[in-house]
């Protein structure tokens, strides 16, 4: 009897408060989750290093030092020394100051290339889910051809016909996110377009383009969200990837950890250091936006729904 009494005072409880969207109820679940607040934690500690690294770093990250010039030979990069916490890096420049700086390099590249994956996807799995019918047919064909083609594959493909620049890898790394959203999007909608308040304003009468973007769209733009997440981590590890093979931005004096990465592998065995900070910031802060980003996916998910 007990058992029984709590659930009907949960249920008056619910009913008192107004009840909750489907949105509120599975943030509350995802934030109950200590894997979602880990990553958070570190989303947010990047995000805030990223705001504030150019007033924090100790040394200006573009400008080469000559006490760190002077002991700079073929076999010998300077380490940690006083007033330079982590020593220079292979051009004389303060590497500390750099490591900082870069994190906001890789939040551009990183949101910038998910932001344009998501635009694109979203224009070409809208119009797919949207109007179905040959439309659907061509959109789809066309996504399953670039589908078709391995990831980092397509990014090489695309980033050595464009001229080397920041804005080159961005453009390569958001291409590949574009399949993925369109084809989320799509199915989204397709399911919208057999549910009851979609049928029921369709009888009414309501127009197309209201019923798609005040019923359809809005309902079916959460997956997208949490595989953004998701694909915000990747997207800064495939620019890596692409700095790493030599198909990164050609400005070797910008501050970014995949450049970074990528012009310290011919140093591996002079100061591996410069390898090894970058690498790490990169890992730690892909894991984070992927442990976000899943448990969103589970909370959004509803067999997880209790």
């Amino acid at each position: 009897m007990s058992i029984l009494s709590t659930r009907k005072a949960d249920k008056i409880d619910a009913l008192a408060e107004g009840g909750t969207s489907l949105a509120m109820d599975a943030l509350r679940r995802t934030f109950r989750n200590p894997v979602a607040i880990i990553g958070l934690v570190i989303v947010a500690l990047f995000v805030i290093l990223a705001i504030i690294a150019p007033f924090i770093a100790p040394k200006d990250p573009y400008v080469p030092y000559p006490e760190l010039q002077n002991q700079l030979t073929p076999s010998n990069i300077p380490g940690p020394m006083p007033g330079f916490v982590l020593g220079s890096d292979q051009n004389g420049y303060d590497f500390f100051s750099r490591l900082l700086v870069g994190a906001q390099q890789t939040l551009f590249v990183g949101v910038f290339a998910t932001l344009i994956g998501v635009a694109i996807g979203m224009v070409i799995g809208g119009l797919a889910g949207a109007f179905g019918g040959w439309v659907d047919t061509v959109l789809m064909r066309l996504t399953d051809i670039m589908l078709s083609i391995p990831s980092l594959l397509l990014a090489i493909s695309i980033a050595a016909l464009l001229p080397g620049s920041q804005w080159t890898v961005i453009i390569a790394v958001a291409m590949i996110g574009v399949p993925v959203f369109a084809r989320l999007l799509r199915g989204a909608m397709m399911a919208q377009r057999s549910s009851d308040h979609v049928l029921a304003a369709t009888a009414l009468g309501v127009k197309r383009r209201t019923i798609v973007f005040r019923h359809m769209l809005p309902n079916s733009i959460g997956p997208v969200i949490v595989q953004a997440t998701l694909t915000l981590a990747t997207a800064i590890i495939d620019a890596a990837a692409l700095s790493f093979l030599g198909l990164g931005d050609s400005d070797w004096r910008r501050a970014e950890w995949g450049l970074m990465l990528g012009k310290a592998q011919e140093l591996l065995s002079v100061k591996p250091s410069l390898a090894f900070y970058p690498a790490i910031a990169i890992i730690i802060v892909a894991l984070g936006f992927t442990l976000l980003g899943e448990s969103m996916r589970e909370s959004l998910d509803p067999k997880n729904r209790r």
